[in-house]
């Protein structure tokens, strides 16, 4: 099996998505590591049309749910009922049994039901009374959040930010992309003829394959010391932990299946580090208030912890 198998799966997609590259290779790392994608943008810049293409072009299932403050856990894990005509309790599968879920507007639904997706997204599995059933692999799940309106809105806790591998914005499109999309949608929906490219098991398989890309001393070292930079800086209150240490490394061996080398680069870290970092430290309150964001704090650190010169 070949990671150029991945590149037919972008170039599948970019056939419905104009632009997009840099967001669509961070997704296809996000999908080879194992992880999940929490997207952070404003309506209507192709969030969905994303999702949709990228599980058409995987051969997966997909699903979607719009989270709103009325939305149960069982909305989403699924429940167990009563069959008068075997008299045992079947279970009915929530949306969370597909290999690419799309939670839509995952800060509008109350803690409780974001929290149902912490089991799913760690552990691969769903509990429900007291019954477990593994979720299909690859399980991948995108989240959106709309930065702009935050009223009567339910910010994730830090304990779920940290299950997302990447956070990723999208971005308004270029005068060029934007006519673009005008013509390539103005007829039909280029959506409803894309054919799969790939197969979920083979998405397996390259998950499997990924781990096997080599991660040298050096490149470990840089990892270790960007994450105790967080841990010591005065204007961090909360740094990064292990689990970011991990998903960095595991989104540079991706990034460079993706880039044909079966070796982790410096510059593969530098380049995710703002991805991976950013929404899993916490700045001090005056740091915020001078306006200091956590994407600016991590650039800001690249620049003070010494690349590794192999």
């Amino acid at each position: 099996m070949e990671f150029s198998l991945c590149t037919r799966i972008m170039d599948n997609v970019s056939s419905v998505l104009v632009g997009k590259t840099e967001a669509l290779e961070l997704l296809m790392v996000a999908l080879l590591a194992d992880g999940h994608v929490l997207i952070e943008d404003v309506p209507g810049l192709g969030k969905t049309l994303l999702a949709k293409a990228l599980a058409r072009s995987i051969g997966g299932s997909f699903k979607r749910v719009q989270f709103t403050p009325d939305l149960l856990p069982s909305d989403i894990t699924g429940f167990n009922i009563y069959s008068q005509k075997t008299g045992q309790f079947d279970f009915q599968a929530g949306p969370v049994m597909t290999n690419v879920l799309l939670a839509d507007e995952i800060n509008r639904t109350i803690p409780r039901t974001q929290s149902s997706l912490l089991e799913s997204m760690e552990e691969r599995q769903v509990t429900v009374d007291s019954r477990t059933y593994n979720l299909p692999r690859p399980f991948f799940v995108i989240a959106t959040q709309n930065p702009i309106e935050l009223e009567g809105t339910f910010p994730l806790p830090e304990a779920q930010l940290d299950r997302f591998l990447l956070r990723v914005k999208l971005g308004y499109p270029d005068s060029g992309e934007e006519v673009e999309i005008l013509e390539r949608f103005r007829e039909r929906d280029p959506l409803t003829e894309l054919m799969p490219v790939a197969k979920p098991e083979e998405i397996a398989l390259l998950q499997d394959q990924r781990r096997a890309i080599a991660v040298s001393r050096p490149v470990k070292e840089y990892i270790a010391s960007l994450a105790a930079k967080t841990r010591s800086h005065a204007s961090v209150r909360f740094g990064i932990s292990p689990r970011g240490s991990l998903g960095l490394m595991r989104s540079g061996q991706a990034l460079a299946a993706l880039r044909g080398r079966d070796y982790v680069l410096p510059d593969d870290i530098k380049l995710l580090a703002p991805h991976v970092l950013s929404h899993r430290l916490i700045l001090k309150e005056q740091e915020q208030v001078k306006g200091l964001t956590s994407d600016e704090f991590i650039r800001q650190l690249l620049d003070l912890v010494p690349v590794p010169l192999k």
